[in-house]
């Protein structure tokens, strides 16, 4: 046998036996770990160093511990036959509701500030369609539709003149002033919609602004003349008005006591205290039903109109302005408790003579914010300045964004709109430009120019109340004899006169049921989807897990960076031993003689290649002579006596 192979022979029957064949349970274990495919107990066995071996010891039996503890709960739940049933009630806050008269100001209140606005009004009228000489209500018996001028030359007309258009000649316009004909230059924009015309008309409506200079201008003109009059009468009525002190026109419009008649809410009587003033610029004094304002905000724990809000409303019809408002009624708008309530953009508006009732349903939504989509939070990260005293909605960016674009275009505000920092709301006097510079940036407002569209986000959390109305004639013919007269009595002190049922509206605003809809975004790929799609893929293609990764992370990461390391630490230590070396004969390494730092292992052992056949310089070999034994003993047997050398 070739001496190679008796070595190995050597090596393996010391070798302990393998599988059942070993002698003791430590054995046992050993050829178990060293051949096992589950990752952890391979890796104890041949980790080196006590830290190591540790880690890997708790990361077993914890991932054997946790293997326990599921497969428990699975068993437990599977052999367990139970249901569970859940039963919520819940009270649901009741929300604020704002309430506003479609009129804003009392007409004998404003009369004088109006009075040479409504004159010119009536003159453009008369010489246009004209309208004949009769006599308004008991307030305006004195007034005439054919007002003399009586010298004074109109300012209004004069400003922004009314014109009408035919549709064969652009070019020129009759003008609502003197009844003639004048040129007119300019563009033309045609604000009638473009996707529904009831009538073609041969006449069209409309005024025309200009700037300073007068050199741009343009003609706004209107389908109906109904609307180019009131449009025209609404221009100069907020040039009006914006000049008017707040204080003066919260006493010119309606009190709480005046608008609210009777009040109940969930069976309990309710009166103006449980309201709060809110003056809007378009429509007066409002007043909202369980604002924040309060010390507490209402809630209902029932549905149904006997456990909702109920009020009858003095609506006052002869004290309407005739061109800024052409219904009777009041408008209503259900908001939160932080929300500014947009009367104008979505309020309902409730007839007179009628009892209508409004049905709420909630439903709360839930949006997720970046990256699953662009809503805002609270609206901090929208680099447009809230100017309303209310939490963020898409709808006060939008106007918030037009407002602060009107001051910086025109110079001043819009009047409908709150005013922003350091501003004043437009009029002639100082701003004799902002009617064209108005209409103009509302333009590039509408054609998405002005970029508040696609800076403005929508809020990621908001509540909305889907309304159900509907109307009953009241008070009933039977029941208005001695409903009315009572009405009048309580309001005696308040109202001087005899009320009829077409100054008066019935309101009622409830929830039909309690059920709150709630609409949540939650990813559709979490950390713990992708976790475990990771493992499913792991483990089935490859038979990977945890500890298995663990493993990976140990081998590739921990002890490939601990041999580059320990590689460079020795090329640094030869590097700077070579470097303070002292200078001297230089030697011939024996390759033969390159041992490695780390011990070969008994397979590596057997793969190792022979040594090369290099010969160890500088050393001859010995004389045999040196090599005689001295005499150990006294006598010495012939057969090992050495001859003697000649």
């Amino acid at each position: 046998m070739a001496p190679g192979e008796k070595i190995k022979a050597k090596i393996k029957k010391n070798l302990p036996v393998t599988g059942p064949q070993a002698p003791t349970i430590k054995e046992l274990m050993r050829w178990y770990c060293l051949n096992t495919n589950t990752h952890g107990c391979r890796r104890i066995v041949v980790s080196r160093g006590r830290l190591r071996r540790l880690l890997w010891v708790l990361f077993t039996l914890t991932a054997v511990a946790l293997i326990f503890w599921q497969c428990a709960l699975l068993i437990s739940s599977f052999y367990t036959v139970s249901v569970s049933i859940k039963v919520h009630f819940q009270k649901l806050d009741f929300p604020a509701v704002t309430i506003c008269n479609i009129n804003p100001y009392k007409y004998s209140a404003v009369r004088d500030l109006l009075a040479d606005l409504e004159q010119e009004t009536r003159t453009a009228l008369k010489n246009l369609y004209g309208f004949p000489e009769n006599k308004s209500r008991k307030r305006r018996e004195a007034e005439s539709w054919t007002s003399a001028w009586e010298g004074t030359q109109p300012k209004f007309l004069k400003l922004v003149p009314l014109l009408a258009f035919s549709q064969d000649e652009t070019s020129k316009a009759r003008d609502f002033l003197t009844g003639r004909k004048r040129k007119v230059s300019g563009s033309i924009i045609h604000k009638a919609s473009d996707v529904m015309h009831v009538h073609e008309s041969k006449e069209v409506v409309g005024f025309q602004l200009c700037s300073n200079d007068t050199s741009k201008c343009a003609v706004y003109t209107f389908s109906s003349g109904v609307n180019a009059i009131q449009e025209w009468y609404k221009l100069h009525y907020m040039n009006i008005m914006a000049q008017v002190p707040l204080e003066k026109k919260i006493n010119m419009s309606y009190s709480a006591e005046e608008l609210l008649v009777t009040c109940f809410f969930d069976g309990m009587s309710c009166d103006a205290r449980n309201f709060t003033l809110f003056h809007h610029p378009m429509y007066g004094n409002c007043y909202t039903f369980n604002n924040r304002e309060n010390e507490t905000i209402l809630s209902t724990s029932m549905g149904g109109s006997e456990y909702g809000l109920q009020v009858i409303l003095y609506i006052n019809e002869e004290e309407y302005n005739p061109f800024l408002v052409s219904s009777t009624g009041a408008k209503v708008i259900v908001h939160r408790q932080d929300e500014y309530p947009f009367i104008e953009d979505i309020g309902t508006e409730i007839e007179t003579a009628m009892a209508t009732s409004i049905g709420m349903h909630l439903t709360e939504s839930f949006k997720l914010s970046e990256p699953y989509s662009q809503c805002t939070e609270d609206g901090s990260d929208v680099p447009i300045s809230n100017i309303y005293n209310a939490a963020y909605s898409l709808q006060i960016c939008l106007h918030s964004c037009f407002q602060t674009k009107m001051v910086e275009k025109c110079g001043c505000a819009q009047y409908s709109q709150p005013l922003p920092p350091a501003a004043n709301y437009c009029n002639y006097q100082q701003h004799p430009n902002w009617m064209y510079c108005y209409y103009q940036l509302h333009q590039a407002f509408v054609r998405e120019e002005l970029g508040c569209q696609s800076v403005c986000r929508e809020a990621c959390s908001f509540k909305e109340w889907t309304l159900t109305t509907s109307l009953a004639q009241w008070p009933s013919e039977v029941s208005e004899k001695w409903l009315l007269p009572v009405l009048t009595w309580d309001q005696g002190q308040q109202i001087k006169k005899k009320l009829n049922k077409t100054d008066l509206a019935k309101l009622l605003i409830f929830y039909k049921d309690l059920n709150q809809r709630s609409i949540m975004e939650s990813p559709a790929n979490s950390i713990e989807m992708l976790l475990s799609n990771f493992g499913g893929q792991l483990g089935l293609w490859m038979s990977c897990s945890v500890v298995c990764v663990i493993e990976i992370i140990e081998v590739f990461f921990i002890d490939s960076f601990s041999i580059i390391a320990r590689r460079q630490w020795h090329k640094a230590k030869e590097w700077w031993a070579r470097r303070h070396a002292p200078p001297g004969p230089q030697g011939q390494d024996n390759l033969g003689l390159d041992i490695d730092d780390d011990l070969p292992t008994f397979t590596s052992a057997l793969r190792l290649p022979p040594a090369p056949g290099t010969e160890v310089p500088g050393t001859p070999p010995p004389r045999y002579n040196t090599l005689r034994l001295e005499r150990a003993f006294s006598d010495q047997l012939t057969d090992t006596q050495m001859p003697a050398e000649s």
